[in-house]
Formats: structure tokens, sequence, C-alpha cells
């Protein structure tokens, strides 16, 4: 893509009202605009970086034997009153409307309800069994507070797979799967050394469900780590009975600030019940169907990896989920940037190429701030030197290469 064909542009300034370090640099780089408290618009560069986590979380769900679909934002009313989860009294942060024939609705903030009800038109019998299906959509939710940039807003870009099995040791097994694809999608996108399996309140339903927690000083929650066994603790859970349920030892535990990026719940028959959720099984006599639920918020992703990395002069993204791979700037030297910039893309490189006629200054720190992996800079005195100057975004030196080795460089 030429960096003139995109409409956004870089900003000095974040907007005074934005405190959290990740919507500053987002916003400030061109990759989200705030519309209002806790809606952002996500632009170009950062829809890029979404598809990227999207992807690779997609095909994590995959390999567990997940089926991606997409489900509905708007919510009937008696779906969620089976549960008693459309009473404001109970669940506190919907967005509901009402329709023109007095129908009342309500905006998707989870989709166990849905799911379950989609499943009794499709779960008969044990044969029918286990599904594991999944959805990538935008959320809603009435935050009282809206707060934490894109980490925590009104409307937000996530992904819920949820599990049907036909009992607990088949769910199991499937949990299990789980936990081991979230620690692969953290390790892919470059969070994987500073997340941890944390245990968290099971509620009502199991003795303990899982979060992954990022460690970061913006994180909302408390949770103790025990870096030897390599898993945590949720401060709200944390007491003497759960340490000796783990081996864990107080002198052994640190205290972190963390980020929730993702959650797995045992859900039993919670679910199920209230919509006779049910199969047949091998002797004919009818069965609830045990349920699980897996969240991840993608959008939350891009700004705990925003938290983490960057320096003063901006965002250092993974190569993962980077917008793209190079950023190619012609410093007067358009002619040859552009073959070296058709050359890459031929080659599947992706590559921000900044065409634009500003100063070589605006251009270092537009590509500082925007952190793309590797910088290319085509001038005079690249060429006259024997070629261009290639600098990796989390290094302070550059260095000159042939023009024919840059693809090889990259790779």
């Amino acid at each position: 893509m030429k960096q003139s064909q995109l409409f956004t542009k870089t900003q000095k300034n974040a907007p005074k009202d934005e405190v959290s370090l990740n919507a500053q640099l987002l916003i400030r780089g061109g990759f989200i605009n705030k519309e209002m408290a806790g809606v952002y618009s996500i632009l170009p560069l950062g829809l890029r970086v979404i598809d990227k986590i999207s992807d690779i979380v997609r095909d994590e769900m995959n390999k567990t034997g997940g089926v991606e679909m997409q489900s509905t934002a708007l919510q009937k009313k008696e779906v969620w009153e089976k549960t008693n989860r459309w009473d404001d009294k109970i669940v506190d942060n919907w967005f509901k409307t009402t329709l023109k024939n007095g129908t009342e609705l309500g905006l998707g903030f989870t989709h166990e309800e849905p799911m379950s009800n989609l499943m009794t038109s499709f779960i008969s019998s044990y044969k029918d069994l286990p599904i594991y299906v999944y959805d990538i959509r935008t959320v809603f939710r009435n935050e009282a507070r809206a707060k934490s940039g894109i980490m925590r807003g009104r409307e937000f870009f996530w992904k819920a797979l949820y599990s049907f099995s036909k009992n607990k040791e088949e769910h199991d097994v499937y949990y299990e799967k789980a936990k081991i694809a979230y620690k692969n999608i953290f390790d892919r996108i470059g969070l994987g050394n500073k997340t941890f399996l944390t245990f968290a309140s099971g509620g009502t339903f199991s003795k303990y469900s899982h979060e992954f927690q990022t460690i970061s000083d913006s994180g909302e929650d408390i949770i103790y780590i025990d870096k030897e066994k390599n898993i945590a603790v949720n401060k709200e859970v944390c007491n003497d009975g759960v340490l000796k349920d783990l081996g864990l030892e107080k002198k052994n535990l640190i205290e972190k600030k963390a980020i929730e990026v993702g959650n797995i719940f045992s859900l039993s028959y919670k679910f199920s019940e209230p919509f006779h959720l049910k199969y047949r099984d091998e002797k004919g006599e009818e069965q609830f169907v045990y349920m699980g639920s897996y969240g991840l918020g993608i959008s939350r992703l891009m700004g705990t990896i925003t938290e983490i990395n960057n320096d003063e002069k901006g965002i250092v993204w993974p190569e993962a989920v980077a917008p793209f791979q190079v950023h190619l700037l012609s410093l007067s030297q358009n002619e040859e940037a552009q073959k070296i910039y058709i050359a890459l893309v031929k080659n599947s490189i992706e590559v921000l190429y900044d065409d634009r006629e500003i100063s070589a200054g605006e251009k270092f720190a537009d590509s500082d701030l925007i952190g793309i992996p590797y910088r290319i800079v085509v001038s005079k005195k690249s060429l006259e030197n024997g070629g261009v100057e290639i600098k990796k975004r989390n290094e302070k030196e550059s260095k000159i290469i042939k023009i024919e080795d840059i693809t090889k460089e990259i790779k």
C-alpha cells in the first residue's frame, strides 16, 4: 500500500481526554479513532492488526475442531428470560432497544443463551456431539465507566467459542485442548512470556475457571504468580485453601498487575437445562448437553500488545501482528523506491510505501510511531553506498544492504 493513499494521518498529540497509553499511541499512529468514550473506529492500519490477530485465533480454534459461524448482534428478549439474564437487576450492562412493532431487543454482550437456543435445532442424538462452535464479532456492553482505552470499551471485537459435549469427561478433554490453543495464540502474537494461566472463580458450576492474564502496569487485576510452575492465582480467589489445592507456597508468589486477555469456563448444565438442550444416548435415554465457553478479546489484545511493546518514539509491533512487514521510505528517490516496492509485493512481502512529499524527519518520526518491524530507506546517500538502509524497529543500528538482497534479508 502507498502511504499517500491512506486517508488517515499521524498525530503529534492524542486527545486530551484519553489517558490510556494504548489508545494514545493507536490514535496518534492512525490505527483507531475515538468516536466517544469507550467507542473507537478501527481505521485501515488498525484493521490489518485486528485481522492478523483474528487469523491466528481462527487457526488455533480450527485446530481444536472449532467451526466458525456468525451469530447475531440483535437478541430476542424471550431467549434471555429463560436464564433470567434479561433482567437489568441481574445484568446491568445491556444495550436495549424496541422495534417499531413494540418488540424488545438487546445488543448481544455474550452468546451463551443464543448459542444454546440455536443448538436445540441441531442436537438430538449422541451422534451429533461434540460440537465446538465459535464466532469472531463485535459485542456491546453498556459499561458504567469506559476506561483503559480499547481494553475496556462499550463496543469491542472478540472471539467466543462454545463447546457442547456428551458429558464431563468429553468436555474435560476439550477443555485441556483449549488451554493449549490459548497458550499457542499468546506465543504467536508475542505475549507468551508475559501471559499466565490464572486460576479464578468457577462460579456455581465448577471449582475454578481459568483466566489468561498478561503482566502489565496498566492492568486492572492483581494476580499472584508462581514462576516455577508457570501459573497464577487471581487475588479475588487467593486464600490458603486455594493455595493448598494448587502447592503453591506464599514464599514463592510474586504480586503483579495484569490484563485479562482471555478466559475459559466449564458451564456444566447451566445453560442446557433452561433450554432443554438434550440428546439421546446410546441406550435411547435423554441426557443434558454438557457445555463450556471460551472467550478472548481481540481488540483488547491489540491494546495489550501496544501497552507492552512501545518506546518513547511509538509502537513496536511483533512481526506476526504488524500491519505490514516493511515500511519503505523514499527520500526523493521515488523512481528507485517504486521498483523496490513492486519487487517486494511480487515476493509476497507486505509493504507500506511512504511516497509522500514531506520531510525526511517527518517520515522517520511517523515510521517509528507506526512501528512496522522493518524500515527500508531509499536515499541518494544509501544508493551511493551500494543499496538501501535497513533497520529493525526494535534495534538501534541500521545497515546498508544491496537491493537484490532485500527479500532474503526480510524473509
